[in-house]
């Protein structure tokens, strides 16, 4: 009904202006002008069919496989699959409503979970918010907020790297020395964007935004973000400065399902649309599947945590190329794929050998679950 009022207006609108023109018609209807019209309403008709649920209630609505005319029959295989590959939870929204819910190994709908390095994509959306807010600029120095001597690198090496530098992981320090981020730790390799490296010092990020908003970190997160959309959960401290998200599997599922309705809830911009769309980008031109703390599917090469080799095709070869992901130690998935609608969640042990964001179970779990959804 709204798509037809705003249509029946526009065309009202157009028949106006057409008839206070000269009457010659120097100035014909131009066609474009309603297929521009008709995709303005598509992308209203899509936003409003994204579901949110309640911020304040346990309350989510579901839809069925069989509703979506997906392949129920694949179902049992792929719960199979996770279960033998030591998953604790799994779940897949489509168009924010639940269409799978699944908890293995004696985990449950309120039990905690680690989010390990999927965890790295909640700093990226924080550092968007506080530039949003006016309180940094990712293209700020990070001794802008932190002072100098955050790093053991020369002053004029460590002045080079930036907010952004932390986000697209080509700060320039060693990967090679630990998950320890004091400054005897965070030594230079290479200047500031010449070189791609997974390096928790990301997290730096995190005291940059406590700085910036005169705020402790968890105290600007839960305002800003998590008590905004309903979530629950920590960030526990596991130590060298580090610390990691707890949460359920539906509050993994919020900031998923969050970050697919490009930022908004229900009708509150929560993060800006533009900062998402450049977090989830290629942030640079050395590792193409990477954004801000964010990985890439569909990109023509990629590079993993602790090498300097490019491999060529795709992230996640079964997957779709629109897909970007937060992926976490031993397994913690948020996959978000707008081009089906969808996020999907994974949380458990290592469903193999444990690393640290991508595995071979990447691959393994789409081919189940395409098995489903096509």
């Amino acid at each position: 009904m709204k798509a037809q009022i705003t249509f029946l207006a526009v065309l009202f609108f157009i028949a106006f202006t057409s008839c206070s023109k000269d009457s010659s018609n120097e100035n014909p209807i131009d066609e474009n002008q309603i297929e521009d019209t008709d995709d303005v309403i598509e992308m209203e008709e899509d936003e409003s069919a994204i579901y949110f649920p309640p911020i304040d209630s346990d309350t989510w609505e579901e839809t069925s496989i069989t509703a979506l005319q997906w392949n129920e029959s694949a179902k049992q295989p792929l719960l199979d699959f996770l279960d033998e590959n030591n998953t604790k939870s799994f779940m897949v929204l489509h168009e924010g409503k639940i269409v799978m819910e699944e908890y293995f190994d004696n985990h449950s709908a309120t039990n905690p979970w680690y989010w390990a390095s999927a965890g790295k994509t909640l700093t990226s959306t924080i550092v968007g918010m506080a530039q949003d807010e006016g309180l940094l600029s990712i293209d700020d120095k990070v001794s802008d907020y932190l002072g100098t001597g955050w790093t053991s690198a020369t002053a004029d090496k460590e002045a080079l790297i930036t907010n952004k530098h932390l986000l697209s992981m080509n700060s320039g320090l060693d990967d090679s020395l630990g998950d320890d981020v004091s400054p005897s730790n965070l030594q230079y390799v290479a200047d500031a964007g010449t070189r791609w490296a997974y390096h928790n010092v990301y997290v730096k990020l995190q005291d940059v935004v406590a700085a910036a908003s005169d705020q402790t970190w968890s105290d600007y997160f839960n305002a800003s973000l998590r008590d905004k959309i309903g979530m629950t959960g920590t960030w526990i401290d596991s130590g060298e400065d580090l610390s990691v998200y707890w949460s359920n599997t539906r509050s993994m599922a919020r900031f998923g399902l969050l970050v697919y309705a490009n930022g908004k809830w229900e009708d509150d911009q929560i993060v800006t649309e533009a900062f998402l769309q450049e977090a989830t980008e290629t942030s640079q031109d050395i590792n193409l599947a990477y954004g801000y703390l964010w990985w890439l599917n569909g990109k023509t090469s990629y590079g993993l945590p602790q090498t300097q080799l490019k491999f060529d095709g795709p992230l996640v070869a079964e997957a779709p190329a629109d897909m970007y992901s937060a992926l976490g130690k031993n397994d913690q998935k948020i996959y978000v794929v707008p081009s089906e609608k969808l996020v999907v969640i994974r949380m458990g042990n290592a469903a193999n050998d444990s690393n640290f964001a991508l595995s071979s179970f990447d691959n393994a779990l789409w081919e189940k679950i395409n098995a489903v959804i096509n």
